[in-house]
């Protein structure tokens, strides 16, 4: 029980760290664009903001490290090795920062690049055991998560608006991640034995 209180409460402070970290950051950066920006730009070398978007990637990481630690003994398949690549994934975007160095630059961009692949994966490996499990409205809402944020995070290679995209990519997912922290670490039943009213 403890466990699962913890993999709730990290499922949801988590995100939640992360997304007040690049809001608040955002809004304290003079001339800083959250259409045209990367996240990230709010933790590179030199800015004023990045000790605390730093410590937005940190929340997640140990937020979502937590819940994947959860979601495996609540739900089979590989939704939870997703989640745990996407934390592990945020540390490194944390540890290693833009404008460092052009090798530091290319680990930033391979940790953003896996962490965004993981997230947009997570509830996409989540659907098909939710479906088989009779929780066919929560399966359809992962799918569409999933595609959403997917095809969002592809498009912040398409042109100057990737900062916009990034950020709905990334929203998308981690609501999927708070929501599903509140609903399948919930109750002291299994996901399978769970009353089917529950469901998203």
């Amino acid at each position: 029980m403890a466990l699962r209180t913890a993999a709730r409460v990290g499922g949801v402070l988590g995100p939640a760290m992360f997304l007040f970290g690049w809001i608040i950051s955002a809004l304290r950066t003079d001339g800083y664009s959250v259409i045209e920006d990367a996240i990230s730009r709010l933790a590179a070398v030199g800015a004023p903001t990045r000790w605390l978007m730093t410590a937005g990637f940190i929340g997640f990481t140990v937020g979502v490290a937590v819940y994947a630690y959860g979601l495996r003994s609540r739900l089979d398949g590989p939704a939870w090795i997703a989640a745990l690549i996407a934390s592990i994934a945020t540390l490194g975007v944390a540890l290693f920062p833009l404008d460092h160095s052009s090798g530091v630059d290319l680990l930033h961009g391979a940790a953003a690049f896996t962490g965004y692949i993981a997230l947009s994966a997570l509830p996409l490996c989540a659907a098909p055991e939710l479906a088989r499990r009779g929780h066919r409205r929560a399966a359809r809402l992962s799918r569409l998560c999933g595609t959403i944020s997917s095809l969002a995070l592809a498009a912040t290679l398409l042109g100057p608006a990737h900062g916009l995209f990034q950020r709905i990519g990334v929203t998308v997912g981690d609501t999927w991640i708070a929501g599903s922290a509140l609903w399948l670490l919930a109750g002291p039943a299994k996901i399978d034995d769970a009353v089917t009213v529950a469901d998203l």
